[in-house]
């Protein structure tokens, strides 16, 4: 409680703090107005009004009347209203103003894309744009969530509650069986940046390239498309100051449903004689604090914008969290008469972690409720009570006896320079240095029965890596106007460089658990040749020439066209360069005919290719290196052999696809939206293929074979401003309907994908079923199909019995007779945002749900049958589908269930504060995450799982599976406070 106090306190003592300023008053004047409609006159309630270059501002009350403080030195003010764009208005002295604002405006706003920016009306792409004020709310800690659900086609999962747990990332599906599934992260310009080096409250925009017309100017990258971040800048005007401070309460969502110790012991149980809550015991209620302190202005031609950004985080599980500072400076100046503008963006973060062993989850599901925590008699283990016996450890020893430990600091600099030579010719070069350090640890105790600690005497590891990033991109662009033709014509070089360096050592057989892994000269495992020392460097170059040229006719017609030749040191000798061209058009059809009620109707066509790189260095290469280690003379010795065979052929995959969409404004831009068709077609996929020895050296050649295809449909629908008396009402809905994801081939020649075609993956597990697959990729099939035998009901024996499928009169239920029995991937997913304002108040709710989709309930596998032996010391799982007549486990139909869910994700309620004198904005607010989910799944989360994590490299050919080791979910409960003064 001393903690959660803490955190409150000092968001609460920010509050005091600023109320307490009112006596230090600035000079300023009272500036009111009104806000209306053209056309009609009509007043605009809850337009935002804004001294520009601050987030200082008020809204505009029912009769469209505003009143705002503004600051000696503030001439500027920028009014919106949604579904009409963003008007400038220059005060000059006058304290009465009337804003006159039209729709249709949104489509004059700018669009950050590839290498530069568009109008809304003049893309021909599918792009999305999303502003911080559309952003998701509550306690967010990582930008991923900042556009959860909001981006048609784009699914952002996280199906745990790990503080240091990342994002799956899909968009439009899968689309490399071998390569990056994630999109390309591009931050201020800088492609393959760290979402680490940026806060969420610093940035500005996230626009998304959804489709491949959009992304092929990004080459080799762009097939699982990319995600443009625009952090915030000074602007000229007075120095503001913003703070931003967040204490957030996060305690379990739930947790698998298990017998008590009462019912444990009905069951047949071994009594331990205590009574414990596995759960309770290493889960906690987490404290969490975020601060973000901000000074931004600028004079005539020079800005600039400093942040600090502070997050301490705990997990719900003990000795789990963070500790994050982030800092951000951004500086801008102009030169010789505005023709030259210097930028200067500096971004570093620093992180701590705990990351400890998220198996504790797992073991306190079946550990048994009657045995108690801690047995002082046994000191073997610390004095923890540990019964011993197969996969079966003590959930609180696990937690405290070992460590699992982080640091990571990640530094990203770009200097970059614009010079306009003559009217509208801009020359642009930019340089960036980019370097992420990072060291981990992890130490098992001596008495630990987990981890091996207690059977190699102690057991530690160190690992520490750098890697860097030099980037260096140069753009001449020229936007002209010949034969009633709008141009914009620009060239492009690119040059990046990728360094990684890693170092890792292992051993044990300490004296002492007191030095942890800080001291593994100690261990006694080095001198007799158990220890492990692992080393490496690796480097690959990136170096692309690009071009793209766009027309405007009359604001009517419109065409793009980008092409991207790009060389990737990661290809074989034949097969270094790539070209990625794309072309696409779109006609604003109101321009042409009298469609009433429409403002706006725009169709637009795309087809664009983008390629997939692969994810390691020297692939192609013939390598030999360490393949093991033999007993020589009293020690163990490595030895060596080959460990890849060379490629010279091996190269990008190729990705076409066709969007064609349609946008529309309706009734004065009240009803906005679009709808997108897309079609993808992969070739020359990257695989990892199994090849005969001899003739090959090695038993797995990387090569491109095959093709993958996918379509769907997206679709958006805003209802813009829906007016009830005072009451302001704006709901968003966006769907993607997933239509096809299918492997159509991966076999060619001598490289066979599986057997026949086939493949069956996704190993059920220990206890008892290493034999079992729970996920077969088939050619000709689709991805993601969940496999196996069909349940028929129980034998005398409490054995499950299985269908005889193939009708030959026996049963192999881990090979012929199996079927699909669902599939992992969605084919239906769907956010809906809601924000509502009554003069000073506002209220905004996120709704997310995915539908289609199947789990595979592990849990239920391992843990749900009767056995008597097993339940004498292992806890079963209850759940409505329970049976009790199960007296051995083996999975089937019964352990796969359908997934749908719809979640309220986040919600906020908040009240503007009335504030005069120093403060120019005092917002308050409530905020919650992970309220409610409605689902028939009877596991911990029904969120998608995109990949299998069971494996070192996350495998995307077997979603579906909720594994065991998983970090449960969590529902946070936040108090929020941003000041402006």
């Amino acid at each position: 409680m001393k903690r959660l106090f803490l955190c409150f306190a000092k968001v609460a003592a920010v509050l005091l703090f600023v109320l307490g300023m009112h006596s230090f008053t600035f000079a300023q004047r009272t500036v009111t107005g009104t806000v209306k409609e053209a056309g009609t006159g009509e007043p605009l309630i809850g337009a935002n009004v804004l001294i520009r270059g601050t987030s200082t501002g008020t809204i505009t009350d029912v009769d469209g009347n505003f009143s705002l403080e503004v600051p000696e030195g503030s001439n500027v003010l920028e009014i919106s209203y949604t579904g009409f764009g963003t008007e400038v208005f220059t005060l000059d002295g006058a304290n009465n103003i009337e804003v006159v604002l039209t729709a249709g405006k949104l489509l004059e706003e700018v669009v950050v894309t590839g290498y530069g920016t568009q109008r809304q009306k003049e893309i021909t792409s599918a792009v999305a744009s999303i502003k911080a004020e559309d952003f998701n709310k509550g306690s967010i800690t990582s930008p991923a969530q900042l556009l959860q659900g909001k981006v048609p086609g784009l699914i952002i999962a996280k199906p745990n509650g790990d503080p240091n747990g990342g994002f799956n990332i899909r968009l439009r599906g899968l689309s490399t069986v071998g390569g990056n599934t994630e999109p390309l992260i591009i931050i201020d310009g800088v492609p393959g940046a760290s979402l680490n080096t940026v806060d969420p409250m610093d940035i500005e925009t996230m626009d998304v390239l959804r489709d491949g017309s959009a992304a092929a100017i990004y080459g080799t990258r762009g097939s699982n498309g990319v995600i443009l971040i625009t952090t915030k800048k000074g602007k000229e005007g007075r120095t503001v100051v913003d703070y931003n401070g967040i204490a957030s309460v996060e305690s379990l969502a739930k947790a698998p449903s298990v017998m008590t110790a009462a019912e444990y012991k009905k069951a047949g149980g071994i009594d331990q004689g205590s009574s414990t809550d596995w759960f309770d015991v290493i889960t906690r209620s987490a404290l969490q604090q975020q601060h973000n302190l901000s000074l931004s202005g600028g004079a005539r031609g020079m800005g600039y914008r400093v942040s600090f950004n502070y997050k301490d985080i705990q997990g719900i599980q003990l000795n789990t969290g963070f500790k994050q500072l982030n800092g951000r400076v951004s500086l801008s100046q102009k030169a010789l008469n505005d023709k030259l503008n210097i930028g200067f963006d500096l971004a570093a973060t620093n992180r701590k972690q705990d990351i400890n062993f998220r198996d504790a989850f797992r073991y306190a599901t079946y550990f048994n409720p009657t045995a108690p925590v801690y047995n002082a008699a046994n000191t073997v283990n610390g004095g923890y009570f540990e019964p011993g016996g197969f996969d079966y450890f003590n959930p609180l020893a696990i937690v405290e006896q070992n460590s699992n430990t982080g640091e990571f600091t990640n530094v990203l600099a770009t200097i970059r320079g614009e010079y306009e030579f003559i009217k509208d010719l801009k020359l642009n070069v930019a340089y960036t240095y980019g370097r992420d350090n990072g060291h981990s640890q992890q130490y098992f105790s001596k008495q630990s029965q987990y981890g091996t600690g207690l059977g190699r005497n102690g057991l530690a590891t160190q690992n520490t890596g750098f890697n860097l990033n030099d980037y260096l991109s140069t753009t001449l662009k020229y936007n002209f106007n010949t034969i009633g033709v709008d141009w914009s014509v620009l060239g492009g070089y690119d040059y990046q460089k990728f360094t990684g360096e890693g170092f890792a050592v292992s051993g044990g057989n300490f004296l002492t658990d007191f030095f942890t892994s800080y001291n593994l000269g100690a261990g006694l495992d080095f001198p007799r040749g158990l220890g492990s020392v692992n080393s490496g460097k690796s480097s690959n170059k990136l170096i692309a020439f690009f071009g793209r040229i766009t027309a405007n006719i009359n604001d009517t017609w419109f065409a793009n066209a980008t092409v991207r030749r790009e060389g990737s040191s990661r290809f074989g000798a034949n097969n270094k360069w790539g070209v990625f061209p794309a072309v696409s058009a779109g006609v604003n059809l109101t321009k042409l005919f009298d469609l009433g009620p429409v403002n706006n109707l725009k169709f637009r066509i795309g087809y664009g290719v983008t390629g997939a790189n692969i994810n390691q260095d020297y692939l192609s290469l013939f390598r030999f290196g360490p393949t093991g280690n033999f007993y020589y003379n009293g020690a163990y010795v490595p030895s060596y052999g080959p460990v890849s065979n060379p490629n010279p052929d091996l190269k990008w995959e190729k990705k076409g696809e066709t969007n064609v969409g349609l946008e529309f404004g309706i009734w004065d831009y009240k009803l906005t939206g679009s709808i997108d068709v897309f079609n993808r077609k992969v070739n020359d996929l990257l695989y990892n293929f199994p090849v005969p020895v001899p003739p090959n050296p090695f038993g797995r050649t990387w090569a491109n074979v095959g093709e993958l295809t996918s379509s769907g449909l997206e679709a958006l629908v805003n209802l813009n401003d829906l007016k009830f008396g005072q009451l302001k009402y704006t709901p968003s809905l966006n769907a993607t309907f997933y239509l096809n994801n299918e492997l159509v081939s991966l076999s060619e020649g001598d490289l066979k994908f599986g057997s026949g075609g086939i493949l069956d993956l996704a190993g059920v597990g220990s206890p008892g079923q290493n034999n079992y697959t729970m996920i077969r990729v088939a050619e000709g099939e689709k991805i993601g199909q969940i496999y196996g035998p069909v349940f028929d009901g129980v034998d005398e024996n409490g054995n499950p019995k299985f269908k005889d499928l193939n009708k030959d009169g026996k049963v192999e239920s881990a090979g012929a007779d199996r079927e699909v029995l669902g599939n992992g991937l969605p084919n239906l997913t769907l956010g809906l945002n809601n924000t509502l304002s009554l003069g000073d108040w506002s209220l905004n709710f996120f709704l997310r749900g995915a539908f289609g989709h199947s789990l595979v309930n592990q849990y239920r596998v391992f843990y749900e049958d009767y056995n008597a032996g097993s339940i004498k010391n292992y806890n079963r799982i209850l759940t409505k589908l329970s049976d009790t007549k199960i007296k051995n486990a083996q999975y089937s139909s019964i352990h796969v269930e359908k997934a749908d869910f719809l979640r309220l994700d986040n919600m906020q309620i908040g009240y503007n504060l009335p504030v005069k004198g120093a403060f120019s904005k005092a917002f308050i607010y409530l905020a919650s995450n992970n309220l409610f989910t409605i689902t028939d799944y009877t596991g911990i989360d029904p969120e998608v799982r995109f990949v299998d994590d069971e494996d070192v490299i996350p495998n995307p050919l077997a979603p579906g599976i909720d594994r065991r080791s998983n970090y449960f979910t969590t529902r946070s409960f936040s108090l929020g406070l941003n000041l402006g003064f």
